[in-house]
């Protein structure tokens, strides 16, 4: 039986879980009380982010985000229903659309 995947959506940022992160992910730097950011809102400053200390982001060299979740934590945004992830890895993903010139752009809410 042919697995599907684990997927959890808040508005325009998506986290599909991943079996093993690119080896070539560098951990991105945070400071102590920061939050994860995932994607800013377009006019408002609204963030989905992570506040939660058991998790780390990492950017591989393609510029693919990922997440090492240690524990249980929360996907909040300001304007949509806060998510409890479970621990896993996930690559984060970005809703795109498609312009007049054909270009894809990052959605932003």
């Amino acid at each position: 039986m042919k697995k599907e995947p684990f997927l959890i959506r808040q508005g325009d940022v998506g986290l599909i879980a991943v079996d093993a992160i690119p080896p070539d992910a560098v951990e991105q730097p945070r400071k102590k009380g920061e939050r994860i950011v995932l994607a800013y809102g377009e006019v408002t400053g609204h963030a989905h982010a992570f506040h939660d200390v058991g998790v780390m982001a990492l950017r591989a060299a393609n510029a693919d985000v990922f997440l090492r979740i240690a524990e249980p934590a929360t996907l909040r945004h300001e304007e949509h229903t806060h998510i409890t992830v479970p621990p896993g890895m996930y690559r984060v993903l970005r809703q795109r659309e498609w312009t007049d010139s054909e270009e894809p752009i990052l959605v932003a809410d």
